[in-house]
């Protein structure tokens, strides 16, 4: 009972800090610069205590934040495209260090160092292509977009849980999540695209939906976050098995980590770029 009050305190807080975070353009670059540093970090750790792994933890997680200030600058039109240019310079050192740190397998150090930031910079990056669009005249924030997939990734989680307690027979993928069955996955997926049509409906009506999106669009984002969402959620699962341990972190009491907070999203947002990208093209 105690750990259910914690998780739910937690749980409030966390969606509260998310949701008020969006609300404001510097607030969003602020929160997620800390969430980016955080996850990375968190990864390196663990990443670390693997046999012959020994990845740079500050640069990485320095590295990773830089990526997602400087593409908050970038589509805000606020810094040219030279502003990528200490993150170049930074990845090109964490390759050319090995030569000189007589490492027993620094194969294992290029690969967890690039994939801290392919994983998780990268992904958090992308927040900011879904937040400043151009209006034609000049770059505006939005917080629609980048609020509608973790409120998506929410009500799929809420509903996987719901169904998958009262029907859930099927095991969705039982060597990586004993736990996920189809039928909660399936509950999930009608919850979003429910939620996906209140949320078109009531932009629609109050002139509020700068995305565009039609009903039928709105619904195939949601599924896209359902999908993507589902996959980021089974790949942390399997990186965590690999590793041996239960929770990637305890820095949210009863939550576990940054990475158990975040993993669905690590593939959701990247899925919603190119989603409304391909919107565009067709």
């Amino acid at each position: 009972m105690k750990n259910f009050i914690v998780r739910t305190i937690t749980g409030i807080f966390f969606v509260a800090a998310i949701i008020v975070g969006f609300l404001n353009a510097q607030a969003m670059v602020a929160l997620f610069a800390l969430v980016t540093g955080l996850t990375v970090w968190e990864f390196t750790g663990l990443v670390n205590d693997r046999p012959y792994v020994s990845v740079n933890r500050f640069i990485c997680t320095v590295s990773g934040v830089y990526l997602f200030v400087a593409m908050a600058g970038y589509n805000s039109g606020m810094t040219p495209a030279t502003v990528f240019i200490p993150y170049l310079v930074s990845i090109v050192y964490l390759l050319v260090a090995e030569l000189y740190l007589q490492a027993k397998d620094p194969i294992n150090n290029w690969a967890y160092t690039m994939l801290s930031q392919l994983y998780i910079a990268l992904p958090f990056s992308l927040l900011n292509v879904l937040a400043f669009r151009s209006n034609g005249y000049n770059i505006e924030y939005s917080y629609l977009a980048p609020l509608a997939v973790f409120v998506f990734l929410w009500m799929n989680d809420t509903g996987a849980y719901c169904v998958g307690s009262l029907l859930g027979r099927h095991k969705l993928f039982p060597r990586v999540s004993p736990g996920k069955t189809w039928e909660g996955s399936i509950g999930g997926a009608l919850l979003v695209v429910a939620v996906a049509l209140a949320i078109w409906h009531f932009t629609t009506l109050y002139g509020v939906n700068d995305l565009g999106l039609s009903a039928a669009e709105w619904a195939g984002m949601g599924l896209v976050v359902v999908v993507f969402g589902t996959w980021g959620d089974l790949v942390e699962s399997l990186f965590k098995r690999t590793l041996g341990v239960k929770d990637s972190g305890n820095i949210l009491p009863g939550h576990g980590g940054m990475l158990d907070r975040f993993d669905s999203s690590l593939l959701a947002v990247p899925a919603v770029v190119v989603y409304l990208y391909t919107l565009t093209l067709v």
